[in-house]
C-alpha cells in the first residue's frame, strides 16, 4: 500500500505544535481566548444572564447603564446585557453552519473540478465565476431577499455566498498535490482513483481551507448581522446582535446609545476575535512553507 510520504503527512499542523505556535503568538492567542470566551458564554448564558431574553419591564425603559442592569435597557425595558449573552447562540450557530455547509459544498465542487479535470471542470468554473462576480453581500441579500426572512433561509445566502471562495481554493490546492511524486506513484502501483483522491489528496489540501474557514466564520456573523439589520434575517424577540442593533440605530441622536453600541460592540468582537485566528494560522502555514 502507498502511502503518504513523512514531509507530506506533516502538511498540517499536530495538535501539540499548534499549541506552542499559538502560545508563541500572542495576537493569535487573544483570538481563541476570544472564541472560546464566546462559545462559553453561548453555552452558560442562562446561567450568566440576570434576566431572560425576553423578560420585559415596561416601568425600565431606556435606562442607561447600571449596578441592575450592566448594559442598560432598551425601549421596552428588555436588559440589553442578558440579550447580548443569549445573542451569540443565535450568531455563532448561524455562522456555524453557514460555513460548514459552504465548506461542503465549496470543497466537494472544487475537488471535482480538480480531479476530473477537462470540460467538467471548465463548467464548473465558469458558474463560480458568476458567482463570485458579485459583492458577497450583495449577493446574499438577492438570495434572502428572494427566499425570504427566515432562520433556514438566512443560513442558506450565507452559505451560498461563500461556496465558490472553497471551490478555487479546493481546486488550486488539488491541482498542486495531484502532481506531486506521492499521488503519481499511487495510481502508477493501480490504486483506484477514488482511493488516491480520498487517501493521497484531500488529507493534503485541508490546511489553507481550515485558515479561509476561520476568516469566514467571522464574515458569516458580519453578514448575518447585516442581514438581519436591514429585515431580511431573524426577527424580533429572537436576541439577535444585528437586530438588536436596528432597534437603537434611531436611539444614537436621543442620546440612548448603549441600546446598539453592546449589540455592535459583540459583532465587532467576534469579528475581531475569528480574523486573529485565521491571520494567525496562516502566518503559520507561510513560515512551515517557507
Amino acid at each position: 500500500m502507498i502511502t503518504v510520504p513523512a514531509q507530506a503527512a506533516r502538511s498540517g499542523l499536530g495538535p501539540r505544535a499548534l499549541a506552542r505556535r499559538i502560545r508563541s503568538n500572542p495576537v493569535t492567542a487573544l483570538g481563541f481566548a476570544i472564541m472560546l470566551t464566546l462559545i462559553l458564554v453561548a453555552i452558560f448564558a442562562p446561567l450568566i444572564a440576570p434576566h431572560g431574553p425576553e423578560d420585559l419591564d415596561p416601568s425600565n425603559t431606556l435606562a442607561p447603564p447600571s449596578g441592575s442592569h450592566l448594559f442598560g435597557t432598551g425601549e421596552f425595558g428588555e436588559d440589553i446585557f442578558s440579550r447580548c449573552l443569549y445573542g451569540a447562540r443565535w450568531d455563532l450557530t448561524i455562522g456555524f453552519a453557514a460555513v460548514a455547509i459552504g465548506l461542503l459544498l465549496g470543497c466537494a465542487i472544487g475537488a471535482a473540478a480538480g480531479f476530473i479535470g477537462g470540460a467538467f471542470d471548465e463548467v464548473l468554473m465558469r458558474i463560480m465565476d458568476m458567482l463570485s462576480a458579485f459583492p458577497g453581500f450583495i449577493l446574499a441579500l438577492g438570495i434572502a431577499g428572494a427566499l425570504g426572512p427566515s432562520l433556514q433561509n438566512l443560513i442558506i445566502a450565507i452559505s451560498l455566498v461563500n461556496v465558490p471562495i472553497y471551490a478555487r481554493l479546493m481546486r488550486g490546492s488539488l491541482l498542486v498535490v495531484k502532481r506531486s511524486s506521492y499521488a503519481m506513484a499511487a495510481v502508477g502501483v493501480g490504486a483506484k482513483p477514488s482511493r488516491v483522491l480520498r487517501w493521497h489528496l484531500l488529507p493534503n489540501t485541508w490546511a489553507p481551507i481550515f485558515v479561509q474557514a476561520t476568516l469566514q466564520f467571522g464574515y458569516a456573523i458580519l453578514d448575518a448581522a447585516g442581514l438581519s439589520f436591514i429585515g431580511l434575517g431573524i426577527h424580533l424577540p429572537t436576541p439577535e446582535w444585528g437586530v438588536m442593533v436596528s432597534l437603537g440605530i434611531d436611539r444614537i441622536a436621543t442620546g440612548e446609545w448603549w441600546v446598539s453600541f453592546f449589540p455592535g460592540l459583540m459583532i465587532a468582537i467576534a469579528v475581531l476575535g475569528f480574523n486573529l485566528i485565521g491571520d494567525g494560522l496562516r502566518d503559520m502555514i507561510d513560515r512551515r512553507q517557507r
